[in-house]
């Protein structure tokens, strides 16, 4: 099944690397970039601001699947609606990913295919996004959270997969991979703006490399 080897993929590979706001070539570049360093689970997302996000995000799946085939993974995120995750879908994407627990956009997602991963804060949130069937649980917003609350969520509830986000350093992740998380979402040290606009694409593939060694002891 197509969905078990997009989960196994996350889990071998920790990595999720998160754009937002990138677009067409700069998205294509940085692409490149991120899977010379051997990055291979990738998400763009939806902006609830634009009124053509959808024809925005089904483009750029689009091309990133015509680039780079089953080398990368492709997940949507912010993803809020049922219809999102059928434009998602449509567009060719494997995962879908939300900031929230919804039930239906879960079901949903479970049910065209696709390999869930809501959004969750509370014990309560994540119990119910597990009950629900999501494959995974992006623990949101954990690098606000801080690591101390993450260890005192997993105690008690480590029999879910939770992928870290918000703020994630080389330093972090390691943590949350010592604590016994399945992976992060990793996006400012990966798709830093600075460097994108002086072209030093370079320096994002050997951080996405130091990132891909520190997942690679676990």
């Amino acid at each position: 099944m197509i969905r078990d080897e997009v989960i196994q993929a996350i889990e071998e590979n920790k990595i999720i690397a998160i754009t937002r706001g990138i677009y067409d070539e700069e998205l294509r570049k940085l692409a490149k970039a991120l899977v010379d360093g051997g990055i291979r689970c990738f998400e763009i997302t939806f902006d609830q601001t634009d009124p053509h996000t959808a024809e925005t995000i089904t483009r750029n799946i689009k091309m990133l699947k015509e680039q780079f085939g089953d080398v990368l993974k492709l997940g949507v995120g912010t993803v809020l609606t049922t219809e999102q995750v059928h434009i998602a879908k449509e567009a060719g994407a494997e995962f879908i990913v939300s900031p929230n627990f919804n039930e239906a956009v879960v079901k949903e997602t479970l049910d065209v295919g696709l390999v869930s991963m809501p959004g969750a804060m509370t014990p309560s949130e994540i119990c119910a996004a597990d009950e629900a069937g999501a494959d995974f649980i992006k623990l949101f917003p954990a690098g606000t959270l801080g690591i101390k609350y993450c260890k005192d969520i997993y105690a008690p509830l480590h029999h879910v997969k939770y992928i870290a986000t918000v703020s994630v350093t080389e330093e972090t992740f390691k943590q949350y991979l010592d604590l016994g998380f399945a992976g992060a979402g990793i996006s400012s040290r990966l798709v830093d703006k600075k460097l994108r606009e002086e072209g030093n694409y370079a320096e994002l593939t050997r951080r996405a490399q130091r990132f891909v060694e520190i997942a690679s002891k676990y």
